[in-house]
């Protein structure tokens, strides 16, 4: 028998930071020693009120903002790296925010929208577009059932639809994650519905969601672990279902709440 011991290289995690401080300005902490690993595969909700971080938490992941180096213990790393080229890290990372939606509502169609997700840029750069993107920006179109909608301009469409293309362009270059910062405000609830569907149809593709909201309702079934944070500090980690109760949901949002669950959602009512 052949004795020889073969070892597997351990993945490295999607996101590992440790001990992140981000100022903004000169002494305002919008992080404050957050410590947080998250691996492939794995979804998860940033819960907290407005105000808390959770957009400064996401800033930080794509290199907008830059922790203090000079803090005991740091660590910021991304797939087990510290140092990336912004524009390779935009194809590793998918992100929609309302921001991004707020620059691409202009006098593009939705088709050109996804495409120009290739190139990072807002504009579409025509001439270097190939068979194999326009094949792609198409499968992801028909993945996400809004191919009825690909030739209607961006300005003209509803805030559901148009956060369902920059999903969609999100998607094209096959991230490692999607990361969405408060991806429901502006929606009605038919809107509402329609993107929590999306949503969980994505989870069960195997792509990673990174979900920074401060609704309860918006945390689909799929997601296992929630993170708490509140004043650039995260209060609470772990599995759903052991974070989100009255006890803590009370304190963070600083009233007294009732939380109620039905078919895998939560909901809060007031106590």
């Amino acid at each position: 028998m052949n004795n020889m011991r073969v070892f597997r290289r351990e993945v490295p995690p999607l996101l590992e930071f440790r001990n992140i401080t981000v100022l903004k300005g000169e002494n305002k902490k919008v992080l404050d020693s957050v410590s947080v690993t998250i691996r492939e595969g794995e979804n998860i909700a940033i819960l907290g009120p407005n105000g808390a971080g959770k957009s400064s938490f996401i800033k930080t992941i794509t290199r907008e903002y830059y922790p203090l180096p000079d803090v005991k213990g740091f660590s910021f790393k991304i797939l087990g790296r510290d140092r990336w080229n912004i524009f390779d890290l935009r194809f590793l990372l998918g992100i929609v925010s309302n921001d991004l939606q707020y620059i691409f509502t202009r006098d593009m169609t939705g088709l050109e929208m996804v495409l120009s997700g290739f190139f990072s840029s807002v504009g579409l750069y025509k001439e270097h577009l190939s068979p194999k993107m326009k094949k792609k920006a198409d499968e992801v179109i028909d993945f996400l059932e809004i191919g009825h909608l690909e030739h209607r301009k961006i300005n003209e469409m509803s805030s559901g639809e148009a956060r369902r293309f920059l999903i969609a362009r999100a998607l094209v270059h096959e991230p490692k994650a999607l990361i969405l910062d408060e991806p429901t405000n502006s929606l009605d609830l038919h809107a509402l519905y329609k993107f929590s569907n999306t949503l969980r149809k994505i989870t069960r593709s195997g792509v990673s969601v990174i979900l920074v909201t401060q609704s309860l309702h918006d945390i689909i079934p799929e997601i296992g672990r929630v993170v708490l944070m509140k004043g650039g500090k995260f209060l609470e980690d772990g599995p759903k279902n052991k974070v989100l109760n009255n006890k803590n949901i009370s304190r963070l949002f600083g009233i007294p709440l009732e939380i109620k669950v039905k078919d895998g959602y939560y909901y809060v009512l007031r106590a």
